[in-house]
């Protein structure tokens, strides 16, 4: 199943996919981010995450612009903790290195504590190690 979220001026922000082979929640972001996007993307993928009975997340961010350090707060202290109460275990981000969105990300991990997370520059190493985990 896929489901696309658009902003209000009506481009995709968010794709969400049920992957049931590899039973993982593969989402990928794009364009720049509001807090409303970030919030209702989180929100949204974690509800698909929890009907599927997966664990595992895999979190594209390669076509972000921009810094999301704007919902760190959010992110970190709620969100975190109720997508783990939902059933995440393990989050795989995909990011692109040097960019102010990887920054973002860095900051992220450096602060999650509710469930087990990496980042990878490349889709190859983070489908490897989430298959890790899984299954």
């Amino acid at each position: 199943m896929t489901q696309e979220l658009t902003s209000a001026l009506g481009k995709v922000y968010l794709t969400i996919e049920t992957d049931p082979e590899n039973r993982w929640i593969f989402t990928d972001w794009q364009g720049y981010l509001t807090a409303e996007n970030i919030k209702t993307g989180a929100k949204a993928y974690t509800a698909a995450l929890a009907k599927a009975g997966f664990s595992c997340v895999l979190n594209d961010t390669r076509s972000v612009r921009g810094p999301w350090d704007h919902s760190m707060d959010w992110v970190i202290n709620e969100w975190a903790p109720n997508a783990a109460k939902a059933g995440l275990r393990h989050f795989a981000l995909i990011s692109t290195p040097e960019t102010l969105a990887d920054g973002s990300a860095a900051n992220f991990y450096g602060q999650l504590t509710a469930f087990q997370g990496h980042v990878f520059d490349n889709m190859a190493d983070a489908k490897s190690w989430l298959r890790q985990h899984s299954k």
